[in-house]
């Protein structure tokens, strides 16, 4: 550069400030404090919380599926920074329970808290998301084909053909039902032939095919039609809930495990149009505190069943069996006899159910083959399981 250029671009530069390096940290600092106001503002709350009305199949009070539907209203609210929260109502307090699909669907109340079985009157299909044969699978298996074996586009398959509009969400992996309350140790098919007995959905049909005349009644009203005699014998679901119903005051004879529901869960249909509605984050808490109420109420259901059934033994000296092997053969029996019926004048009901199989045939074989007995680690601990006192 020549001498006269570089004099110039030093008078130049005589003007321009140029910042010390503590004023720039300064400023650095200034500006990653903002940064941080920034990232931290979003956790905080502005106005009042997004409510969504729910309507449960449940009586409120000591009711354990109505608190299980309360369990996951508040893993919603505390999901979201209590920015989202669930009204949740008891059953009848807007609709009855057999409304409760369509008022979703309306929109008269944006969620609803039920089973698949409830609906099957619109569609026998209904029942095999929860309440259909086992081929192997407890309701934990139902789900993982549910979510990962084709089961989620059948199930919405179904619930657009009886004209819902609603996205459903699944929890609580029920364990099997009892086959209930009698008035005698009944161990031969013969014993409950021709037997008045309560139950819902496709196991009316399988039963039936048994020989045993099925009545559908409501869960409330199960414990006074047998202690009038309008049935002989009835289930429901488990010891908690039959014990609130009041069974073991009109029966001394409990049969646990059971092929008529021995895969079951709850479905939380919402009203697609409102679920869209909402943001992105608000959509993914409502589904995935289905999955958290999926692990915490199955944990809540072994602790809470199983305590109540020792209530139910040492207070008010219930009998309790197992269910013999020649009536649990005589269900899978009627379920073969009605599934082969269903199929036959029903292609939807065929396709699920073929779906059902491909994933059972597959997925138990591994299952089955790879856990132990664990009823033989039980007794080698405790003796056998029929005479163990808890």
């Amino acid at each position: 550069m020549r001498r006269e250029q570089m004099v110039k671009s030093k008078k130049s530069l005589k003007g321009t400030k140029t910042p010390s390096r503590r004023k720039f940290f300064k400023a650095a600092a200034a500006t990653g404090a903002a940064a941080a106001t920034a990232v931290a503002m979003p956790n905080v709350a502005f106005g009042a919380p997004l409510t969504l009305k729910m309507q449960a199949a449940w009586p409120s009070g000591a009711n354990i599926f109505f608190e299980m539907a309360g369990d996951y209203a508040k893993m919603v609210s505390d999901m979201s920074g209590g920015e989202l929260k669930i009204d949740l109502q008891p059953v009848g307090a807007i609709v009855k329970t057999s409304e409760i699909g369509q008022a979703v669907s309306s929109g008269v109340v944006d969620m609803g808290h039920w089973v698949t079985a409830y609906w099957y009157g619109k569609n026998a299909a209904a029942s095999l998301f929860g309440t259909g044969p086992s081929y192997g699978m407890s309701s934990q298996e139902v789900m993982g084909w549910m979510e990962y074996g084709g089961g989620r586009a059948l199930y919405e398959e179904a619930v657009k053909s009886v004209g819902f509009n609603y996205t459903g969400f699944f929890h609580m992996p029920m364990p099997a039902q009892p086959f209930g309350w009698f008035k005698k140790n009944v161990t031969k098919v013969s014993d409950v032939k021709g037997m008045k007995y309560r139950t819902v959905g496709l196991a009316t049909n399988v039963l039936t095919a048994m020989g045993m005349v099925v009545r559908q009644l409501p869960g409330g009203e199960i414990q006074p039609a047998m202690k009038t005699g309008l049935i002989d014998a009835a289930e429901f679901n488990n010891p908690t809930s039959d014990s609130q119903f009041g069974m073991q005051d009109v029966s001394k004879h409990y049969h646990l495990g059971s092929f008529h529901q021995s895969q079951e869960m709850f479905e939380i249909p919402m009203n697609t149009k409102r679920l869209n509605s909402l943001s992105p984050a608000h959509q993914a808490i409502l589904k995935n505190a289905a999955y958290a109420a999926n692990s915490d109420n199955y944990f809540k259901a072994l602790v809470r069943y199983s305590a109540d059934l020792a209530k139910l033994m040492n207070e008010h000296k219930v009998n309790v069996y197992q269910t013999s092997d020649a009536i649990l053969a005589e269900q899978l029996k009627g379920w073969d006899k009605i599934v082969a019926e269903f199929s036959g004048k029903d292609a939807f009901f065929k396709k699920v159910i073929d779906s059902q199989k491909a994933y059972a045939k597959r997925t138990m074989k591994y299952l089955l083959m790879n856990q132990p007995n664990y009823k033989l680690a039980y007794e080698n601990e405790f003796g056998p399981i029929g005479k163990v006192k808890i």
